[in-house]
C-alpha cells in the first residue's frame, strides 16, 4: 500500500469514527468522502476529499496538487458519475457532474476566493485548467 493510500485510509477510518471530523494536518477542513468505481477495474474506491459547499451541492476540486495530470478519482467520476457521498455522518447517493463554461467560472471565482491556495495549483499544472466536480444529491 502507498503512503498516500495509507493516509487516505487512516482519514476514511477517523472520519466514520468521529461524524466526518478528523484532526492531525485535516483539523478544521471540510471533507467529504466520495465512493466511486474505477475506470478500469470496476472496484469500489473511497476517497477524502476537500470540499466547498454551493447550494444542495457540494463541489470538489480535481487540483492534483497543480499536477499537470487529473487525478485517478477525476478519471473514475467521469467514467462512472453515479458516487456515494458521506459528509459528516449523513450518506447518499448522487452524480458527479464536472461543471463547464459560466458554472464553472462562477465556482471557481468562488473557491479561489475561499482557498487561494489553488490559484497556485492553477499556476504550476500549466496549461491544465483544474477541473471542478459538483456532486449533485441524486
Amino acid at each position: 500500500m502507498s503512503e498516500q493510500q495509507d493516509f487516505n485510509r487512516t482519514v476514511i477510518e477517523e472520519f466514520r469514527a468521529n461524524g466526518g471530523r478528523v484532526g492531525g494536518r485535516l483539523d478544521g477542513v471540510d471533507l467529504v468522502l466520495v465512493t466511486h468505481t474505477g475506470a478500469r477495474t470496476g472496484r469500489a474506491l473511497t476517497t477524502p476529499l476537500g470540499h466547498v459547499v454551493d447550494g444542495d451541492d457540494l463541489v470538489v476540486v480535481a487540483a492534483n496538487r497543480g499536477s499537470a495530470t487529473h487525478p485517478s478519482w477525476y478519471h473514475n467520476m467521469v467514467a462512472n458519475p453515479d458516487v456515494t457521498v458521506e459528509v459528516g455522518s449523513a450518506t447518499y447517493q448522487a452524480k458527479a457532474v464536472v461543471a463547464t463554461g459560466d458554472e464553472r467560472a462562477r465556482l471557481w471565482d468562488r473557491i479561489a476566493a475561499l482557498k487561494p491556495f489553488l490559484l497556485d495549483f492553477q499556476d504550476k499544472a500549466g496549461p491544465r485548467e483544474i477541473p471542478l466536480v459538483v456532486l449533485r444529491r441524486a
